[in-house]
């Protein structure tokens, strides 16, 4: 079982080309799995072999006591995953994940703010200094192009160019794409980089000089780092302390199909692989379905 799951998560990482989060919870979800079935077996070493259907379910069912449904889901994309891998490389005769179910998952609808308030979220930064204005493109990229709160911790100098108006993204699975560059966003972000190397404590050194967005102690500004300050500038911006970077980007998505962008466009946007994932970030409003409906059902134009 150990090297079986040593070869799958170096899989996962050179052939898939997963992302770091996928590879640390699929792992420590399988040593979950294998420590589960050694308890059972009495603290023995185990086996493939040893892992059935039934002891699949014993180890859900004992999840199901501390953790939630979307936990749950995961761990048995996880277990599913393994086993299709280990099958294919002939390291089991037979998959025991055919025969499991996964737990049914309600999804909340995302955390969605107005365009009013995502205004006010974003020139809530004091624009008259180096960091206010470091804060300002940070939130301006998120919600005029869309970034998640990695790709946003992710990009370096090289990744923005002001001239064509775009921005190269590294995304989940380390898929890359390129997004524009709205005019707001850009201007915001020409202004912080005539300033980045003042947001640096003259004591201190840059760390990294290639990263775009740096914090006072020379570091790359990290995905904690933009959490806070989305919470800091939503409380003070739009009177939302629950604010946190995702929001804006759910709100990019929102805001771009009630202004008529075609979901597909969006979902490139957003580099989702499936479309129904980009239906669930958006919330469609009564007024875009009014919209839709009276320019292209035929019967909303029969008198």
């Amino acid at each position: 079982m150990d090297a079986a799951l040593s070869a799958f998560l170096e899989h996962l990482a050179t052939q898939r080309r997963s992302s770091p989060n996928t590879i640390e919870s699929y792992g420590r979800d399988l040593r979950t799995l294998s420590a589960f079935v050694a308890e059972r077996k009495g603290g023995k070493r185990v086996a493939l072999g040893d892992v059935d259907i039934y002891a699949l379910r014993g180890w859900l069912g004992s999840l199901s006591r501390t953790h939630a449904a979307s936990s749950i889901a995961r761990s048995v994309a996880a277990a599913r995953a393994f086993f299709r891998f280990a099958r294919r490389t002939r390291l089991v005769d037979s998959d025991p994940t055919e025969l499991l179910a996964s737990p049914k998952v309600r999804r909340p609808l995302p955390t969605l703010v107005s365009p009013s308030a995502a205004a006010e979220v974003v020139e809530a930064p004091d624009a008259g200094t180096p960091e206010g204005m470091r804060d300002r493109a940070a939130l301006e990229l998120m919600y005029g192009s869309g970034l998640r709160v990695s790709e946003l911790a992710r990009l370096d100098l090289g990744d923005v160019d002001l001239r064509e108006m775009n921005v190269r993204v590294l995304g989940k699975g380390n898929k890359e794409r390129v997004v524009p560059l709205g005019a707001k966003a850009a201007e915001a972000v020409a202004a912080y980089l005539r300033v980045r190397l003042q947001v640096v404590k003259p004591d201190r050194s840059l760390r990294e000089p290639r990263a775009l967005f740096v914090t006072r102690f020379g570091r790359r500004l990290g995905v904690r780092d933009v959490q806070r300050l989305t919470q800091r500038f939503g409380a003070l911006g739009a009177g939302r302390g629950d604010l946190h970077p995702h929001a804006l980007r759910h709100s990019c998505a929102t805001h771009m199909l009630d202004g008529g962008a075609d979901l597909r466009a969006i979902q490139e946007l957003l580099g989702h692989s499936s479309l129904s994932t980009t239906q669930r970030y958006t919330h469609v409003s009564v007024d875009h379905l009014l919209r839709v409906y009276d320019s292209a059902h035929p019967l909303a134009k029969r008198r």
